[in-house]
């Protein structure tokens, strides 16, 4: 991929939390504050991340969806690892993944995140649900400010 080609954004019409919401078959209410960054392929919406049950200097959550594996890039992921851990100072990112969905279990354990255990029958379809985070401190992929 031309990474002059591929854009990350920080969403500021509801359109990249309107993709995820759609994308994951989420309530439109599923969170109400939240910070949410795009990424555009030529011109084309194909990732978006959403930080939600932000608390300022302690812990985010990351939902992301996506219609293209293109979207993980080492740019992308400074973005997101910078906005989670720099811009919100937060010191612990986390993620819920369904129990079924290995490919994504798979990437978030290559990024660094940590399984810290289940939520049973958490799933609207049923499924278990794994629960990851991150460290700030473990983070590779953000830029080291003076700490």
């Amino acid at each position: 991929m031309n990474k002059k080609n591929c854009q990350v954004n920080l969403d500021l019409t509801d359109e990249v939390f309107e993709f995820v919401t759609k994308g994951l078959g989420l309530d439109k209410l599923w969170t109400q504050k939240y910070i949410a960054i795009g990424v555009w392929l030529e011109k084309k919406l194909i990732a978006g991340i959403v930080f939600s049950e932000i608390r300022p200097r302690r812990d985010v959550w990351l939902t992301i969806y996506t219609t293209d594996k293109r979207w993980c890039n080492k740019r992308v992921l400074r973005a997101i690892f910078n906005i989670a851990f720099n811009f919100l100072e937060c010191c612990r990112a986390g993620v819920r993944i369904d129990n079924t969905n290995i490919k994504s279990q798979r990437l978030v354990e290559g990024l660094g995140f940590k399984k810290e255990g289940v939520l049973r029958q958490f799933e609207d379809n049923g499924h278990d649900s794994f629960v990851y985070s991150m460290l700030k401190n473990e983070c590779q992929w953000r830029t080291k400010e003076n700490e």
